[in-house]
């Protein structure tokens, strides 16, 4: 999984369209602008836009061989995960304010998915309405430790990351954040 060290990389992740951008291409793989157009209700030429910035920040690539013909441009996410350490971006206020929007964002990003699957009849019909889960709870940890769980919950997802499609396996968002809060 890649990290991102590069304030302009993380940056280029910090926008809601380039984010769902990335959402999409991670769970239904490669695309064409036309479609990913049509899912996100934004013009072409937004999304084309937003596809080559994407790129440029080697977070995707085209994918030329699955062109018909030299009219289509299909895009890939080389590496279905991204993840950066909010640590490497705090010695610049350039470098702050990159890293904080992208956390806002992917905390707004995260919101969005659960309200709509609370909304949706899934969220209220079997299978899915007592597979699915929610946990929170306060814990008292050291740093040190806080850092172990947070490795340990991307251990086990990990493990459970790139399966192949079958019948009954549906993309699942999964939700994990640990801090340091008081109720």
């Amino acid at each position: 999984m890649p990290e991102i060290k590069d304030a302009a990389v993380l940056r280029a992740v910090a926008h809601p369209l380039r984010r769902r951008l990335l959402d999409l291409l991670r769970v239904d793989g490669p695309a064409m602008p036309s479609a990913l157009a049509r899912v996100t209700g934004q013009a072409v030429a937004n999304v084309s836009h937003h596809l080559r910035v994407l790129a440029a920040a080697g977070l995707i690539e085209e994918a030329p061989e699955l062109a018909r013909n030299r009219k289509e441009h299909w895009w890939r996410m080389p590496d279905r995960s991204i993840r950066w350490d909010g640590a490497d971006f705090l010695d610049d206020p350039a470098e702050l304010a990159a890293r904080d929007a992208a956390l806002a964002l992917g905390l707004q990003r995260q919101v969005e998915l659960t309200t709509t699957w609370l909304g949706s009849d899934a969220a209220k019909e079997e299978p899915w309405t007592t597979s699915a889960f929610s946990t929170d709870g306060f814990l008292r940890l050291s740093p040190a430790e806080l850092a172990e769980l947070g490795r340990e919950i991307q251990a086990v997802m990990d493990r459970y990351a790139n399966r192949p499609d079958a019948p009954d396996r549906a993309p699942v968002f999964f939700l994990s954040r640990g801090f340091p809060a008081r109720p």
